[in-house]
């Protein structure tokens, strides 16, 4: 069976590469990436205090859990999901290698204005970086 990866963030972008990989892969298992970015999410030096770095994950989970709550209600479909913490272009590569999957979908610009030059430098680093084909959807 193809295993198809696609990274979500909530971004309009991350619901089209949805929508293109349940398309497109109709009988393929579809695995729902989201990945927590402690720079880009607000981590702050004060959330290393005992029981802050506890509720700033748990708050980011419960953010992931909804978006692959939503991505499952919108499409009628069930999906795989998995939670990484890091870079996010790191970490959808690195997830790409160590769960062997066949194909990634993802959106050319995520949330993040940084993210949003030219193609995107998650998407970019993404395209460059990845040991499976990656489509990109714009």
């Amino acid at each position: 069976m193809t295993s198809v990866l696609v990274p979500i963030d909530g971004s309009q972008q991350a619901e089209e590469a949805l929508d293109t990989a349940v398309s497109e892969f109709p009988d393929a298992e579809i695995v729902l990436l989201h990945v927590i970015d402690p720079i880009d999410s607000g981590y702050e030096a004060e959330n290393v205090v005992p029981g802050h770095a506890e509720d700033w994950y748990e708050a980011h989970e419960e953010t992931a859990h909804d978006l692959f709550e939503r991505a499952s209600e919108r499409t009628g479909r069930e999906f795989e999901t998995a939670i990484e913490v890091g870079r996010p272009a790191r970490e959808i590569v690195e997830f790409a290698e160590r769960e062997a999957v066949d194909h990634v979908v993802m959106g050319s610009h995520g949330r993040s204005g940084v993210a949003r030059i030219l193609l995107g430098s998650v998407a970019e680093t993404v395209v460059r970086r990845s040991p499976v084909p990656v489509t990109v959807v714009r």
